[in-house]
């Protein structure tokens, strides 16, 4: 399985379409978005081509293997214009025969989380720097945020695999990765 894992637009059409390009390149089984789709909210500054309409648009062509939730900055008008799940604060599945908690990171973060089992993946986003660590038997993953990255990063989104979860910046360099351990051994 091949994911695309997204956090952070916040509004941004030009991002919007940087990860429409991605979309198109790759061969995507599934999309996350992690959350802060729409708005940038009050402390952010305006990002890059704000234009929430066409953000949604371009997410919406995809809205059949999209599965969002809410961040701290999506407001249920927001939502209102998405066509893909964007309203629960953390989803759970399975990648494989590793579990994934999905969320955005204002309520359930990397250090105040539920139990997760050994080898579990804990995805999220909101703030806005990228990550791939490994600790305590729980893979920690952030793919950034598109458009407004902190920390001197660029703007990035990961992709997420059986094997493994890599950030990449918008030119397709790499910036972290980590490979899954077999649990079994």
């Amino acid at each position: 399985m091949n994911i695309l894992v997204i956090s952070d637009l916040h509004g941004s059409h030009y991002y919007a379409k940087q990860v429409e390009a991605v979309m198109k390149k790759g061969k995507f089984d599934r999309i996350l978005v992690l959350g802060d789709v729409m708005y940038h909210g009050p402390r952010n500054p305006l990002p890059k081509d704000y234009a929430p309409m066409k953000v949604a648009e371009i997410l919406n062509q995809r809205k059949d293997i999209t599965l969002g939730v809410r961040g701290n900055c999506d407001a249920e008008i927001d939502r209102a214009i998405c066509e893909f799940p964007l309203s629960a604060d953390y989803e759970e599945f399975m990648l494989g025969t590793r579990g994934v908690f999905m969320t955005h990171g204002h309520i359930h973060s990397p250090k105040m989380h539920p139990p997760l089992a050994k080898g579990s993946i804990f995805l999220y986003g909101h703030f806005h720097v990228p990550k791939a660590e490994y600790r305590n038997g729980i893979y920690y993953l952030n793919p950034g945020s598109t458009s407004l990255p902190k920390e001197d990063y660029p703007g990035s989104y990961g992709i997420l695999t059986e094997e493994g979860f890599q950030v990449l910046d918008f030119e397709g360099k790499e910036i972290k990765s980590i490979r899954f351990l077999d649990e079994s051994e």
